[in-house]
């Protein structure tokens, strides 16, 4: 596992390519060399540009391992090269992903650090709460990491947020938490805009055209919303037959075809956003107490997702094979996103990781998938 911390608070290696894709990564040597943090440019590319052996070939390009303890959650920026993450150290760290460097860290030890998202500023983000609910009820921060300022507090959860997500087109995000409630906010006021009540543990996403959410309920029900008369009620209902588990994470492919749903049970399943019809399913090694993150390619042909046996798995969608698997190097991944513009992801546990393609690797054929069903590896079973 990779790991440590001692004099150097970040350890970052680069890989360096040849032949097909150095035009993706092309690094460039500062006038005074630092060992420690290197400067890397990373080209963009278009998600045609995605294929079977760019994602087979991904590989560790950089290592961030200075963290207190476990990463909570991390978000890109929709279209500037950031990330942000949040910790159980009570840290927000903010990243500019294009050259793999550490912005800026800021703490927040009296309300903690859990879910994070970004609005559409790159500076501000939207944080939940860790302490102190019951007394002060300051579930929700909007943060502005400019200069470590809280702008506006958003008070109503009474237990923990598991699910936070911003919309695409306006300054209207949504929250959901384990006091079973999904609250709909306006970044320009404190109040709470609306709220839903529903049984379980409910996961809420908006589409990337923000005109659908999606809420995820117990029992395998998923519904969708009108954003604009969410109050009506959802005008769409699909049952994920066959799992009783709690869906804990969901998310909607870019062209809003498809979405992403994982259980708290290492299940995955990608389901067609307009009929509800799962189109694949896989299962992975369980990881007890804790939950694993998938996540769609920004083409949506491809699912990353970490396991509960430390490994990470890639599969094509429309061949329903699997690509890759690997070594995380980090133990179970807890967190996992690729970035909405660039060929790289981020797997995070206690330990922050860069996935970039390394065309030195040489290429494999695809496992196929059985069509009873069977698993293609001791690791991973489709469903």
């Amino acid at each position: 596992m990779i790991g440590g911390r001692g004099a150097a608070s970040v350890y970052c290696f680069f890989l360096f390519f040849r032949r097909k894709y150095q035009s993706f990564f092309l690094v460039q040597t500062p006038s005074k060399p630092d060992r420690q943090t290197p400067t890397i440019s990373v080209a963009m590319i278009s998600p045609t540009e995605l294929d079977d052996d760019t994602v087979r070939s991904m590989s560790i390009g950089a290592v961030f391992s200075d963290f207190g303890g476990k990463i909570n959650s991390v978000d890109f920026h929709r279209k500037d090269d950031l990330l942000v993450t949040a910790s159980e150290d009570d840290s927000v760290r903010l990243y500019d992903i294009a050259s793999a460097k550490l912005l800026k860290t800021t703490y927040h030890k009296k309300h903690g650090t859990d879910r994070i998202c970004f609005t559409h500023h790159p500076s501000s983000v939207i944080c939940s709460s860790v302490y102190h609910l019951d007394s002060t009820g300051e579930s929700l921060r909007y943060l502005s990491l400019y200069d470590n300022r809280c702008l506006r507090y958003f008070k109503g959860h009474k237990d923990k947020v598991v699910s936070l997500c911003m919309s695409p087109i306006n300054d209207s995000f949504m929250s959901s938490s384990l006091d079973h409630s999904i609250r709909i906010w306006d970044l320009r006021v404190n109040a709470c805009q609306g709220i839903l009540r529903l049984r379980g543990r409910p996961t809420v996403a908006y589409d990337q055209q923000g005109l659908v959410f999606a809420v995820a309920m117990e029992g395998g029900a998923i519904k969708l919303f009108d954003s604009r008369s969410y109050d009506k009620g959802p005008f769409d209902t699909f049952l994920v037959g066959g799992d009783t588990a709690e869906v804990c994470d969901i998310k909607f492919s870019n062209d809003g075809k498809s979405m992403l749903l994982t259980t708290t049970s290492n299940n995955i399943y990608v389901l067609d956003a307009y009929g509800g019809d799962k189109r694949c399913g896989f299962s992975l090694e369980p990881s007890p107490s804790t939950t694993i993150e998938a996540t769609f390619t920004p083409d949506g042909q491809y699912v990353v997702s970490g396991s509960g046996d430390g490994t990470l798995h890639a599969w094509n969608i429309n061949m329903q094979n699997e690509v890759s698997c690997w070594n995380s190097h980090i133990g179970i991944a807890l967190c996992l996103k690729w970035a909405p513009r660039r060929a790289m992801f981020v797997a995070a546990s206690t330990v922050l990781t860069f996935w970039i393609p390394d065309s030195s690797k040489p290429t494999v054929d695809p496992r196929p998938m059985d069509t009873e069903g069977a698993a293609p590896s001791e690791h991973v079973t489709q469903q």
